[in-house]
């Protein structure tokens, strides 16, 4: 006779959750830093085949570039850097993604199970495993800080605030997506709240996906200078390397910028400076291939000014889309959710337009980065407009299919 075993018969705890939890965090943090520490020392020996500093100089810059993404600064001859690399930070978020992920699927058997929620039981397994990951990966975070401190003073509660904000946004989702306790959450939360949040996504996505597209155009129009800044600095092939890692990591503020500018506020690169559809007004800039995508000083074409429809344009499309994932042919209801799905999006941009900014050098070089303040007051009016919009216009085509089938 061939025996047969339950879910119910199944142990339910393999390992125990603190345990897994742990080990998650530690290994999130780890594979990143892993990898800059790995990186900062192939880079030592390919400039200069190891001639100057010590080993343990290379690892120390690795750490500290790693501690960068996580929002620390350092300082360098007195000098305080506070520009985050964001491709970097996205690395790290993606790492704590895949790894909660994994961790959430490693904990569908722990926690109550239907019986006991039956009789009331809370399921705290996901907020306990966000919580020791998130301590794991603070741990991870300090001792970093402290060994690769010295003279670079990074900023230790700035780290463990960008941390924490990491496992919020990644850790947390992730747990409850791989253990199967967001689509239960999920389940309950009403259609109107799921609708506007799937069309804040798109929004931003379509929006960034605009801003990297003409960035990218911006710089091929004159990659020849881009080239030739490479070139002046006659660099070896091992810096000529790691420079060009170092403008990949930066890409995403680009777009960032590019999204500032796009919206009409523009960017900083320097005190005293604007960089916008209407004036460019710019002064000497550091030796950067990547600001090779700026337009020319001075008064800016006449049709550049139009460019500030473009957010409104894609904010209406995205959200016009939306209405194939969750359509409504009340005109109330599909006003509501673009408008609202607008406002949020031009409140997120907002948060990443300051966190895209910071000081990158001496002098004017200590303010660099997206007007804020006009740019989140800019990026509401024109994504709720274009939301408002898109909502109206999904809703008009949903109800006019909905009176075709009948």
């Amino acid at each position: 006779m061939i025996s047969t075993v339950t879910p119910t018969d199944r142990p339910r705890t393999a390992r125990p959750l603190s345990l897994l939890a742990a080990l998650a965090g530690f290994t999130a943090s780890g594979i990143t830093l892993g990898l800059c520490l790995a990186t900062s020392l192939v880079g030592w020996f390919l400039a200069d085949a190891g001639a100057h500093g010590e080993p343990r100089d290379a690892l120390r810059s690795g750490a500290l570039a790693w501690l960068s993404a996580h929002g620390s600064g350092l300082s360098i001859d007195g000098i305080r850097i506070t520009a985050v690399p964001l491709g970097l930070t996205l690395l790290c978020l993606l790492v704590v993604w895949r790894t909660a992920l994994r961790l959430g699927e490693s904990l569908t058997n722990h926690g109550p199970d239907a019986d006991d929620l039956a009789d009331g039981v809370r399921d705290w397994t996901v907020h306990v495993a966000v919580g020791v990951f998130a301590a794991a990966y603070l741990l991870v975070t300090t001792l970093t800080s402290v060994l690769a401190a010295g003279d670079n003073d990074p900023s230790l509660g700035a780290a463990l605030v960008w941390t924490l904000g990491l496992c919020a946004i990644a850790a947390g989702p992730g747990i409850a997506i791989g253990s199967g306790r967001a689509a239960t959450w999920l389940s309950m939360v009403p259609e109107g709240v799921r609708a506007t949040a799937t069309a804040v996504r798109a929004v931003l996505v379509w929006f960034l996906g605009l801003a990297l597209t003409v960035f990218v155009i911006a710089l091929l129009l004159d990659f020849g200078t881009a080239a030739n800044v490479l070139s002046q600095m006659h660099t070896s092939p091992g810096d000529a390397a790691l420079y060009l890692l170092l403008c990949l990591l930066v890409v995403p503020n680009a777009v960032i910028f590019a999204g500032s500018y796009l919206l009409g506020p523009g960017f900083l690169v320097g005190t005293g400076t604007l960089v916008s559809p209407t004036l460019v007004a710019i002064g000497p800039v550091p030796l950067f291939p990547l600001l090779a995508a700026l337009p020319d000083n001075g008064e800016t074409p006449a049709w550049t000014a139009f460019l500030v429809g473009l957010p409104v344009l894609v904010a209406a499309l995205a959200v016009a889309r939306t209405q194939r994932v969750h359509p409504t042919i009340a005109w109330e209801a599909g006003a509501v959710r673009g408008l609202a799905a607008g406002v949020v999006s031009g409140l997120l941009f907002g948060i990443l337009a300051a966190l895209a900014g910071g000081a990158v050098g001496p002098g004017r070089m200590a303010d660099v980065g997206p007007v804020v303040g006009e740019t989140l007051v800019t990026g509401i009016v024109a994504f709720g407009l274009g939301g408002l919009l898109g909502g109206v216009l999904g809703t008009w085509w949903t109800r006019r299919r909905h009176g075709a089938a009948e």
